[in-house]
């Protein structure tokens, strides 16, 4: 068995858990408050900065041309291609790169990248690899199911961006490629470090519901 095949089979109840989230079927069936989405969105373009400063890591870590040519890469789709999601999706609710700036990075999103950068900081390309995939294959899933259960959502008049974006081949392949490197970087991996592989990915994966949570309450949550 692939180590991917492994980090998915211990973390698909978490991702599956993601279908029922009330912040995800709102996006699905287009009931979404437009005030969540917003919260959301802006929280998200925070933390996609931050998981592009994971995919520079693995730029600086990697020895090979190639693995850096492939990070690289991921920083583009990142910064450029998701992103420009965001900024449609800011742009439509007239969210100003100040307003961005001076909108505090919720508890959960602040220590969710924290988390994962400690882990890159501490670890090495394997350990890197593992901390992206969560977002990225659980996403992809999110993509999918959304694609297959509410094919209308791709017509959606607010929310089609989104979920065409996600669900987009596109999109497909980049977690194609992260996860044949989580299984490049691994090969030769005694079973303790695969077990701290699979630990990554799911305590990422916590944190994504989490962070569902967060959108939902709108950061309420950690209000004391």
């Amino acid at each position: 068995m692939k180590v991917s095949e492994r980090l998915y089979q211990a973390a698909l109840p978490i991702w599956e858990s993601y279908y029922t989230h009330p912040f995800v079927k709102g996006i699905a069936d287009g009931s979404l408050a437009h005030e969540k989405f917003a919260f959301y969105m802006i929280q998200d373009h925070k933390y996609l900065l931050q998981y592009a400063k994971l995919f520079a890591l693995g730029v600086i870590r990697a020895d090979k041309e190639n693995d850096m040519r492939v990070f690289s890469n991921l920083i583009t789709a990142t910064l450029d291609t998701e992103n420009a999601v965001h900024q449609s999706y800011l742009a439509k609710f007239g969210i100003t790169k100040e307003k961005i700036d001076n909108t505090p990075m919720c508890l959960n999103n602040e220590s969710y990248t924290n988390y994962m950068l400690s882990t890159g900081f501490k670890g090495g390309l394997a350990e890197i690899a593992a901390a992206v995939l969560a977002c990225s294959w659980s996403y992809k899933l999110i993509g999918d199911y959304i694609e297959k259960n509410y094919p209308e959502s791709k017509q959606d008049e607010f929310y089609a961006n989104w979920v065409n974006t996600y669900s987009s081949q596109g999109f497909r392949d980049s977690n194609d490629v992260m996860i044949a490197m989580c299984d490049r970087f691994s090969e030769g991996f005694t079973e303790q470090q695969i077990q701290n592989l699979e630990n990554i990915v799911i305590n990422c994966s916590k944190y994504e519901y989490q962070f569902w949570d967060m959108a939902w309450t709108q950061g309420k949550s950690y209000t004391p």
